[in-house]
């Protein structure tokens, strides 16, 4: 009887009712009064810091003592002690220039100034709340690890895989079911659905053929969100883990993600990272795959664990499980916004319930194939953060702790950089092409405030992020993404209600280079005029209109925006991406077995669902049309696949024939749903060098103006891609 009662409770026998967030009991002995005074003290200790003035001498002496003790810091301080330092000497650099620009710089005499200069300092108010929430947030990463399941498998829970698709072709979906198949996880306890918003017969056929459960309903109503609670109602597991349709998970995913919620009672939720084996089109565009990390490897590497610390980290759609009880308590998946996945986080968060993150690769995807099809999904992204925002604004409303509220809404509001990031683009213009004042101060008093400010910022973002983003490739990013995803955002504040959820297209083919106009034309905008405003500033320079250091402050400004505006459109420019299905590198131990009977032992170079690179030894060869037979092993299992020489070189291409269901499968659990798969994959960039980063980003945006001006073959490409655009994302 006891027994029984502890297992529905969660939990099996032995184990402690411990939340994994309860605090230890310590914390609840701790002396209010003891940490109030200290608060006290801190914060006035700091507000004399920040509020003392000095003048433009003293300013610079300040400013050197405090990056000579950042650079001190990076380098002998190791350890979470070294970031608190630097994230100090950061908070209090920006929070005195903050303090002088509202205090000093705003004595406008015109319309004209007083509105730009107003909007200049709302837009770097708003870089400021990000930067601190962003400390607040990544300052302690928890990095979490696996709990422990139970010897006796009679009490792991039942789970339901739901795989949803709406557009999506079967080549896409097939090894993600089959994959999900395939998980070490008891027979009787593990049911596989497939929930088809297409109804589509060949998927339905494919089901049958396959195992897996085939779900579909009779409208598309609340898109992905709709078609998942059509499935709750339908099916009863304990347990819900949510794959897009083309991620694949691998054979360990559920045994390393359900012993949590067997330890915590009031666990809701395990999110795990999404990883992708193909080249997002930054990546592609730019050649820094698996070289500059990618914005991905950001939330996922850190953020997603930074906000674990406080039990704010929040489901994702994808990759993760759900705990059954407390998501019907909430009405199920989220439908007031097309950001679903974190709406309902953040609805079971107010009800007590517990949020969790584990930061190991345990499935892998296809990254969007072109820009366009990028950009519509952060526009739904953003759209739908600006959404929750609006009408469940994490600030207000009961069941969340502060540092929940601050995490929740740094998400949110990351997402509002659109039109600050364009008044940081366009700035400098006001006074290269008109004169306008926005700062009412002198260019040596700017320096004096504005480089601590900087500087010590980007080496505290450093320390803390260097391993998962490098200095000023956000700035490449954000300009991208920020004219496109400005106007939902706003509007979403205006009236959440507009706007639709779109689907995001995976699996296509780029035939050839092109530069996507339509894509591009802002940023273009963008390079033509800080282009411009440098020609006004030089002008004023030899001229004399405008105190020398003023005219210098916009020039270097302009400089910079020019060669980060250079860089954004380079990113236009589509590479050409033939591969259907891309390859993934990998060495697996592999036997070639020839028509006559004869053997080539071998390994992997790189594999994919349709085919794979063999490395052979020195003075093997075979011919192009050649039929072989591939034998693959790993980890105690073994498959061998028909196949047909595609190409010769260094290395040997085998394309696949035409596989069977149980080919398919067993190809899938020794390539991608190895356990090992993509562990050894994540953060593995070089670490940031904040120099090395400006360097590239420089040669980047640089490198784009030369071949713009210089390349006749570069115009020829542009021309040639006129029209030949990438499909938009269809809607449901």
């Amino acid at each position: 009887m006891k027994a029984a009662a502890t297992q529905a409770s969660g939990l099996y026998p032995g184990e402690p009712r411990t939340g994994l967030f309860d605090p230890a009991p310590s914390v609840h002995k701790a002396r209010p009064l003891l940490w109030a005074l200290a608060a006290i003290v801190a914060a006035v200790l700091c507000a004399l810091v920040i509020a003392v003035p000095l003048d433009t001498e003293q300013q610079f002496g300040f400013g050197l003592v405090t990056l000579a003790a950042a650079l001190w810091i990076r380098h002998k301080v190791a350890g979470p002690l070294g970031a608190m330092f630097l994230i100090a000497l950061s908070v209090t650099g920006s929070l005195r220039y903050m303090f002088w620009r509202l205090s000093s710089t705003l004595d406008f005499d015109n319309l004209i100034g007083t509105v730009l200069g107003w909007g200049l300092v709302s837009a770097e108010l708003y870089a400021l709340v990000i930067l601190l929430l962003g400390y607040v947030q990544t300052a302690l990463p928890l990095r979490r690890q696996p709990k422990a399941l139970p010897a006796d498998t009679g009490l792991w829970p039942t789970i339901d895989i739901f795989i949803p698709t709406y557009n999506e072709p079967l080549d896409v979906v097939r090894g993600t079911v089959l994959a999900a198949q395939s998980m070490d996880w008891p027979a009787d306890k593990l049911r596989v659905y497939v929930l088809d918003d297409g109804r589509r017969d060949v998927f339905k056929r494919f089901c049958e053929e396959a195992g897996a459960a085939y779900l579909t309903r009779s409208d598309n109503q609340h898109a992905k969100a709709g078609n998942l609670n059509a499935a709750l109602k339908r099916t009863d597991g304990e347990f819900v883990a949510i794959f897009d349709c083309d991620h694949v998970p691998t054979r360990s995913f559920l045994q390393l993600t359900l012993g949590a919620f067997l330890h915590d009672p009031k666990l809701a939720m395990l999110q795990t990272p999404h990883f992708f084996y193909s080249a997002d089109p930054f990546e592609r565009n730019l050649n820094t795959f698996r070289i500059v990390p990618n914005e991905a490897e950001l939330f996922y590497g850190l953020v997603q664990h930074g906000n674990d610390l406080w039990n704010a980290s929040f489901f994702c759609g994808s990759c993760a499980v759900l705990r059954r009880a407390p998501l019907m308590e909430v009405g199920g998946i989220a439908v007031e916004t097309v950001t679903e996945d974190a709406h309902t986080s953040l609805k079971m968060s107010r009800r007590g319930y517990n949020m969790a993150y584990l930061g190991i690769p345990q499935a892998a995807g296809l990254a969007t194939e072109s820009l366009s099809a990028h950009v519509g999904q952060r526009i739904r992204w953003a759209r739908g953060m600006a959404q929750i925002f609006r009408i469940d604004n994490p600030f207000f409303g009961p069941g969340l702790r502060l540092g929940q509220r601050l995490c929740y809404a740094n998400a949110m509001l990351h997402f509002f950089y659109g039109l600050p990031r364009m008044v940081f683009m366009t700035a400098p213009l006001a006074f290269l092409f008109f004169g306008a004042q926005m700062f009412q101060a002198s260019g040596a008093m700017v320096l004096a405030y504005a480089l601590p400010h900087i500087l010590l910022s980007i080496a505290a973002n450093s320390r803390l992020q260097g391993q998962f983003r490098h200095s000023f490739w956000n700035e490449v990013y954000e300009t991208v993404l920020a004219w496109y995803i400005l106007w939902p955002v706003l509007l979403a504040l205006v009236n959440p209600r507009l706007g639709r959820f779109n689907v995001t297209v995976k699996g296509g083919v780029i035939d050839k280079d092109f530069f996507d106009w339509r894509m591009g034309l802002p940023y273009m905008v963008l390079l033509g005029l800080n282009l411009l405003g440098l020609v006004g500033g030089v002008w004023r320079l030899l001229s004399g209109d405008g105190t020398v250091s003023t005219v210098l402050i916009n020039l270097v400004w302009g400089s910079y925006n020019v060669i980060i505006a250079g860089a954004s459109v380079y990113v236009a420019h589509e590479a050409r991406q033939q591969r259907n299905t891309p390859r993934v590198n990998a060495t697996i131990p592999a036997t070639i077995f020839f028509a006559n009977g004869r053997t080539l032992a071998c390994e992997t170079r790189n594999f994919s669902s349709t085919g794979v690179g063999l490395n052979l030894p020195p003075r093997a060869s075979l011919l192009i049309g050649e039929q072989v037979r591939i034998a693959l092993s790993r980890d105690q299992l073994a498959t061998v696949l028909p196949g047909t020489v595609v190409n010769v070189g260094d290395w040997i291409g085998v394309a696949f024939d035409e596989l069977s269901v149980a080919q398919q499968r067993e190809l899938g659990q020794i390539t991608f749903s190895r356990a090992d798969a993509w562990a050894g994959a994540w953060g593995t960039a070089k670490p940031d060098t904040p120099l090395g980063s400006l360097r590239d980003v420089i040669n980047l945006g640089l490198g784009n103006l030369l071949r713009l001006a210089f390349r006749r073959d570069s115009a020829a490409r542009m021309r040639v891609a006129v029209g030949a655009r990438p499909p938009r994302p269809n809607n449901p």
